[in-house]
């Protein structure tokens, strides 16, 4: 943590989202999904992963009964 923020790993994102390592990399390719690299390694801030899993977010059109 860093001023209150939690930054996760490549593979602690992965993991976190159930995707591949290389999904991973083609977001950051892509401008899907921002981050850092501190020393070689990179990192994703946590609010930003929320933040990217809000603006994805599709409400179900149809009620379940």
């Amino acid at each position: 943590m860093l001023n209150g923020e939690r930054y996760l790993t490549d593979d602690e994102t992965s993991k976190a989202l159930k995707v591949s390592r290389r999904t991973l990399q083609e977001y950051r390719n892509n401008g899907v999904i921002p981050y850092y690299v501190l020393g070689g390694k990179i990192l994703y801030r946590e609010s930003d992963l929320e933040a990217l899993l809000q603006r994805c977010y599709h409400p179900a059109t149809k009620s379940a009964e």
